[in-house]
């Protein structure tokens, strides 16, 4: 993973998020993800093994973006333990309350990773076949993340989620291939704070 660009995507989050809250980290998630799933397009589907660890740092929302309904910055990482596509970036996440522990938590954001962009092999060799049948080629080394959350706070401190995330460049962040990669899996939540 390119740990400098990383690093500048997460310094550039927190300098965005300036208000009287930013910086103060609200909750910690960890889960672990079922990497690389069938949803829709399922050719390239199961290319890549898992599962991920899954680790998210969730701050207050600033009070700049409080006509947004109130979005949450986040930081977050995803370790490939089979050593395939791992990934990490930034985001913003939003929270509607279905009832006073249940919430539906969609969420956007941006990501650099590992993975394979592209087939090194030329077109219509019998390499170039074998590679595309072991590898995504995601087409870019920077994603966009989009995620839908179901997070069931059940106590004070200790909450559950069940997340799907789908990384994808949209043929916006780069050129040719765009199969991207869905992942579905568990966290466990902690909230900071009194």
């Amino acid at each position: 993973m390119n740990i400098k660009h990383t690093l500048m995507a997460a310094g550039a989050l927190l300098l965005a998020t300036g208000s009287a809250h930013a910086g103060v980290v609200e909750e910690l998630r960890v889960g672990v993800m079922q990497h690389n799933i069938c949803v829709t397009n399922c050719k390239n589907a199961d290319k890549e093994d898992g599962p991920s660890v899954n680790l998210e740092l969730v701050f207050a929302s600033p009070d700049f973006l409080s006509w947004a309904f109130e979005p949450r910055p986040y930081l977050m990482a995803s370790i490939n333990t089979a050593g395939d596509t791992s990934f990490g970036g930034g985001g913003l996440e939003w929270a509607f309350n279905v009832t006073d522990s249940i919430t539906i938590e969609p969420g956007l954001g941006y990501v650099i990773h590992n993975g394979e962009t592209s087939n090194p092999f030329p077109d219509g060799t019998p390499q170039a076949y074998d590679f595309a049948q072991e590898n995504l080629l995601l087409g870019s080394e920077d994603l966009f993340r989009t995620s839908l959350g179901v997070h069931w706070q059940f106590s004070e401190k200790w909450g559950a989620e069940v997340l799907y995330e789908h990384l994808s460049h949209g043929q916006i962040l780069g050129s040719g291939r765009n199969q991207g990669v869905d992942n579905i899996g568990m966290r466990i939540s902690y909230t900071f704070g009194e």
